[in-house]
């Protein structure tokens, strides 16, 4: 975890959770050890929500939900959410977790890999929330930037890898070394691109937020 860690626990001492579906879902996750959004990036979702009030989102990277279930209860009450999602395992229990909540006809999970389906999707999303496969995220940059307005909000999350990203390639295994060398182009990207004004946060693991300015 980026963010020291009595640091964040003192500040995650204030939040005052979610709803109990929720935090059952989220507790669930934990004891499978199915990863989802830490509980700091949760509240910055929530805050990010508010203050934008995206009618139209897109998730890479759905999971078991948890993340797209809380931007529909956190989001405005008329917003659509289209969330993908490739791990065939993961798929039904998003769905059923989805029809438990009574969220099924607000969330559309699409099947398969998001490089494909990205490339197919039309109209605009003005909030993307990025958490699929780190190493994918400079290759999704093209279709992610043709689908946001002006003032559209991109979210990617985990960007800092556990502190991994800031080290040298040599330091990491050479196995981690691609993610290493493409989150860092990303990271480049991002804040070098003239469309977009990207901040890069230490919250969590890291996560950047970007606004389509151009």
């Amino acid at each position: 975890m980026i963010t020291e860690e009595r640091l964040s626990d003192f500040i995650n001492s204030f939040d005052m959770g979610n709803t109990t579906f929720l935090n059952e879902l989220e507790q669930t996750a934990i004891q499978t050890g199915i990863p989802i959004i830490r509980p700091q990036m949760q509240s910055f979702l929530k805050l990010l929500l508010a203050i934008k009030q995206p009618k139209q989102i897109l998730e890479v990277g759905t999971a078991i939900g948890f993340s797209a279930l809380l931007m529909s209860e956190y989001g405005p009450k008329d917003c659509q959410i289209t969330t993908i999602e490739n791990y065939e395992k993961r798929i039904p229990i998003a769905r059923e977790n989805f029809k438990r909540a009574g969220r099924e006809k607000q969330i559309t999970l699409l099947e398969g890999d998001a490089s494909l389906l990205l490339g197919e999707l039309s109209g605009e999303f003005d909030f993307i929330f990025m958490d699929a496969a780190k190493g994918q995220y400079i290759h999704f940059l093209p279709d992610l930037l043709r689908l946001m307005p002006l003032g559209g909000l991109l979210i990617s999350d985990n960007v800092l890898q556990d502190g991994d990203i800031p080290e040298s390639r040599y330091a990491v295994t050479r196995r981690d070394r691609t993610i290493h060398g493409r989150m860092r182009e990303y990271l480049y990207e991002l804040k070098h691109n003239e469309q977009l004004q990207t901040d890069i946060l230490p919250l969590g693991d890291g996560v950047t937020v970007s606004v389509r300015m151009k």
